[in-house]
């Protein structure tokens, strides 16, 4: 094997390691079937860790895809403003039509008035919904300060899930580097990273993986290792 072709296999093999860790996304309020489908379609090629939907397609994903996809899908979204007991009936539903994966929206308005213990006591309620499935916390770090990004990191360990995620990816701005750091100190030893929101290229990919971050949230991640390793 000559050494051009043994070093694209080695980039290769690392679009398709960092892919592993990737939510392959499609949340705009105007995706069509045919967007659905052709993520789905790139999920299963390229084995993401998950395809991340709107609720209202899951059902049908789930039909069309069987075992083959892992699903994840939003509650709360983007606002978090809902009251528990609907982000409840939310996840409810969503795993009865075959979700794998929850990520939740704070009450951004109950971290700014403070109410970090009500804040808490919802993502409880929630994880308590989800079972075994996996909850990721979106606390939507653009609208936080940094005593308040801490307290999400407390609230988040205290509560049992499994995630905390930078962003909604519809908020005024997206994962840095710096709330992943900060993320890292402050959360405790069972809880996981996802950033989202505004990774549009593969340093930024790679930069938030080295960060320590299992799970990155983008649309754009399979299309530019296609485009970068001709995978």
């Amino acid at each position: 094997m000559s050494e051009k072709v043994s070093a694209h296999k080695m980039q290769e093999g690392h679009s398709r390691e960092m892919l592993s860790h990737v939510d392959h996304t499609q949340l705009k309020p105007y995706a069509t079937w045919e967007d659905i489908q052709k993520l789905c379609g790139e999920a299963i090629e390229y084995h993401t860790a998950s395809v991340c939907i709107p609720p209202a397609y899951i059902r049908r994903v789930h039909e069309t895809y069987g075992d083959k996809l892992n699903i994840c899908t939003v509650v709360g979204f983007p606002l978090g403003y809902s009251v528990t007991r609907v982000k409840v009936a939310e996840v409810e539903q969503a795993l009865a039509d075959g979700c794998g994966e929850i990520d939740m929206v704070v009450n951004i308005s109950d971290v700014k008035n403070g109410l970090y213990e009500k804040v808490e006591q919802e993502i409880r309620t929630i994880k308590e919904a989800c079972g075994s499935h996996i909850l990721k916390v979106i606390i939507e770090t653009c609208y936080l300060t940094e005593e308040e990004k801490a307290a999400m990191c407390r609230a988040v360990t205290n509560a049992g899930a499994d995630y905390i995620k930078t962003s909604t990816g519809f908020g005024t701005g997206g994962a840095t580097k710096q709330d992943v750091e900060l993320f890292k100190k402050h959360i405790g030893p069972g809880v996981k990273i996802k950033a989202a929101g505004g990774v549009s290229t593969l340093e930024d990919l790679e930069m938030f993986l080295e960060l320590g971050c299992d799970r990155v949230g983008t649309s754009r991640a399979v299309g530019l290792c296609r485009e970068r390793e001709g995978i």
